[in-house]
């Protein structure tokens, strides 16, 4: 398998910049996925890896070798699309072995590749057969089969489950990172499904605009979003987000005031903002309670239940706050009817503060802990 090793990488369109100067390692084994919303850039930069699509500036190194002009098939990158791209004429065997055979490789050895390819994905029985015979899981796994056969240095992943239903999708997203755990291969995946990315990845890379909003594992970009995108990007429902004023801040806690004229404790370091500074207080769904009495909390009022079996979302109509906050709690906790006033309270360490920009203040949930 191969690194991969991104240095001021950038695509532009004319006078239009899709990539923005893109730096970014990732290492020989590694699952990585890019994730954001449809037209970040995401796509575009996994092409430029596979060679579809020229470097406009920046260096791309596969395995310690510059590549930049280096041709696809001389990558040693295998791609998977969203499109199966199937020879319906061809058999299972055959369209897994296809570009083996352009490339004049023993017939025998690629009966060998393709047999053992599909005992890797579970379709050995499947080989006779033809896409039509396929459901739309299988006929993904031929795909993945027919790069798997070629040996690559690295697989590029291109939205591969947008075409299947949801049960579906879960089972793939097992059998995909079953399949990292056997081969030990270099896996990038691209995806808009913030589900699949904290599923599959090892490594995340969030993208926003052509640039890199944040690098990490999914539990860091969950627990410590760099900025209000990455909040709110990852989550679902997403994070809530309510309009706050810095009051104060002492012992590891800003104090601010919140929608409703309340005030509320954070767990974070807001020594370096001025009093009086317009944040963002972010608390995401499962760190909500909803309290039907008292005077603390955020006050908002119940306009939605749904009832999910594992959990329940309630969806809240807070002043001041676009669109509903959204709390999960637990199934078996009574809530109140649609149109009750409720509170909304959280615990100062399980909240989030960013500036202006959006860039999160740093937390302090720790040390708050510990006291």
């Amino acid at each position: 398998m191969a690194s991969v090793r991104l240095r001021g990488i950038r695509k532009t369109y004319g006078d239009n910049p899709v990539i923005k100067g893109v730096d970014l390692d990732i290492e020989d084994g590694q699952f990585v996925v890019f994730v954001g919303p449809s037209g970040c850039g995401k796509s575009t930069l996994l092409r430029m890896i596979a060679g579809l699509e020229d470097i406009t500036d920046g260096t791309l190194e596969l395995g310690g070798v510059v590549s930049n002009t280096v041709e696809p098939a001389r990558r040693g990158i295998a791609m998977v699309f969203q499109s199966y791209a199937l020879y319906p004429h061809m058999t299972v065997a055959e369209n897994m072995g296809f570009a083996l055979k352009l490339a004049k490789v023993p017939k025998a050895e690629i009966g060998q590749r393709v047999r053992h390819a599909a005992e890797i994905l579970q379709i050995a029985h499947l080989l006779d057969r033809k896409p039509k015979a396929l459901s739309g899981g299988q006929r993904q796994r031929v795909a993945i089969g027919r790069a798997i056969v070629r040996k690559p240095e690295v697989f590029l992943f291109d939205e591969p489950l947008s075409n299947l239903d949801a049960a579906l999708r879960a089972q793939t997203r097992v059998e995909l990172a079953r399949l990292h755990k056997d081969l030990k291969a270099t896996m990038i995946y691209v995806t808009h499904d913030q589900v699949e990315a904290m599923t599959l990845g090892q490594k995340i890379v969030v993208f926003n605009g052509g640039r890199i909003e944040q690098v990490g594992t999914p539990l860091e970009l969950y627990e410590r979003p760099a900025n209000l995108f990455v909040a709110g990007f990852l989550g679902s429902p997403r994070m809530n987000a309510f309009p706050a004023t810095l009051a104060g801040h002492t012992g590891g806690l800003a104090t601010v005031r919140v929608p409703g004229g309340g005030m509320a404790q954070v767990a974070a370091d807001a020594s370096q903002a001025q009093g009086g500074a317009t944040l963002t207080l972010g608390v995401r769904p499962e760190h909500l309670r909803l309290e039907t009495g008292g005077e603390a909390g955020i006050p908002g009022r119940l306009s939605l239940v749904e009832y999910l079996g594992d959990v329940t979302l309630a969806y809240v109509q807070v002043d001041g706050v676009d669109g509903m906050v959204a709390a999960k709690c637990a199934p078996d906790v009574p809530l109140p009817a649609p149109g009750t006033a409720v509170r909304l309270r959280f615990d100062p360490a399980r909240a989030w503060l960013f500036d202006e920009q959006g860039g999160a203040l740093p937390a302090l949930r720790e040390q708050v802990a510990a006291t």
